[in-house]
């Protein structure tokens, strides 16, 4: 409605009017905070005999039918994190989002079938559980950790589960957050029905647990006191950088503040599991941990039916069988069997595939009849070290 329109309405053959109208400040000042902007509101009118009738019924019955076309017409979003103040000191809002249009989903998503299953089948436990978490008095929430080397779809599994449960995501970029201050409040910001993400966590920050000895600590620290450059340049450092640590990290996850939202999602990536903390992906924070390795030809065999529409062919023994012995992404998979012109049809591009694996089968033969050298080579040297 424009300002200041009015239409009416009719229900239960009752009469009412509804009017747009808005407050203004009466000072404007140059920059105007959230809590000084104009207000949009409006007015119901109503005859007094029917007034029980429209707050009673009416409001409702109002209210149930916005709730029902907000469900209709939801659009996902995709969130990330901004900084909280600009450069003069506005403050903005937290998170900033675009409509999230991903078209990954389960039923194209290369892995292994089985742990598909499994998949699927935990999410919609999760999703039919409220009374469950209530029951057992805990948080409407669940963890989860995607590992794997790059390429293998730990992005394209974070779209699936959001268009598969039509959750919103949360993609939260640690460097960006001051302080654990500023973490909370960002936690406090997501709504339900969300999946909160930090990818390559082991990358994010210093949160991998490879704490250092006190003694060597102290040392580095008496250091760089005693030398005023590196002092001033550790305090520009600090300054600039993230202060999040790793327990404002573990509260941010099942700590009190955690339970400030329900049925929410949190998912850790990273390529390297090892690096990580214990504390942080053990089960009851990262509930569920789903690693997501090489190509396998069940893996293959969806790749090859979403880019080439194919269910079998005679190139099909030959590539399971240079799968079982060569390590190869299922990115790298898709990318050679994509067509590159319209002439290319699906033996030309399964042929490709087999150029590709026998070759990065003979680049790992190599790479260990090298290595094997170079170990040949160090444990002569120590042999003659050893005689001298």
């Amino acid at each position: 409605m424009d300002d200041y329109e009015e239409v009416t309405d009719e229900f239960q053959n009752i009469k009412i009017w509804w009017t747009s109208s808005k407050n203004i400040p009466l000072q404007r000042a140059l920059f105007l905070y959230r809590g000084e902007e104009e207000k949009r509101y409006y007015k119901l009118t109503c005859k007094r005999e029917h007034r029980e009738i429209v707050t009673k019924v009416y409001l409702k019955h109002v209210l149930d039918e916005g709730k029902a076309i907000a469900v209709r017409t939801r659009q996902q979003k995709l969130y990330t994190n901004n900084k909280s103040k600009n450069w003069y000191g506005y403050k903005r809002t937290t998170w900033s989002h675009i409509v999230f249009e991903h078209p990954s989903t389960f039923d194209t998503l290369a892995m292994d079938p089985k742990k598909k299953k499994d998949i699927l089948n935990d999410l919609t436990t999760f999703s039919k559980s409220k009374d469950y978490y209530k029951k057992v008095r805990k948080s409407w929430k669940r963890g989860y950790l995607l590992y794997g080397p790059p390429g293998t779809g730990k992005s394209s599994m974070i779209a699936a589960m959001a268009n598969f449960l039509e959750y919103d995501i949360y993609d939260l970029e640690l460097t960006s957050v001051k302080d654990n201050t500023d973490l909370r409040k960002l936690l406090i910001d997501t709504s339900s029905k969300s999946i909160i993400v930090i990818e390559d966590i082991d990358c994010s920050l210093d949160l991998t647990g490879q704490r250092k000895e006190k003694k060597e600590e102290g040392k580095e620290k008496e250091d760089k006191e005693k030398d005023p450059i590196a002092k001033k340049a550790k305090g520009e450092k600090e300054n600039k950088g993230s202060k999040v640590t790793l327990s404002g990290l573990l509260n941010f996850i099942d700590g009190l503040w955690s339970a400030c939202g329900s049925e929410r999602l949190i998912v850790f990536t990273t390529n390297y599991v090892e690096k990580l903390d214990p504390a942080l992906i053990r089960r009851g924070r990262m509930d569920k941990h789903i690693e997501l390795s090489y190509c396998c030809y069940e893996t293959f065999k969806v790749l090859a039916r979403n880019y080439l529409d194919v269910e079998s062919h005679e190139l099909f023994p030959t590539i399971d069988r240079l799968l079982a012995e060569t390590k190869i992404t299922p990115a790298d998979v898709a990318e050679n069997l994509m067509p590159k012109s319209s002439e290319e049809d699906a033996g030309i591009c399964l042929n490709n595939l087999i150029e590709s694996l026998e070759k990065a089968k003979e680049d790992a033969r190599l790479k260990a009849v090298e290595e094997e050298g170079k170990k040949g080579e160090e444990n002569g040297e120590k042999v003659q070290v050893k005689d001298a």
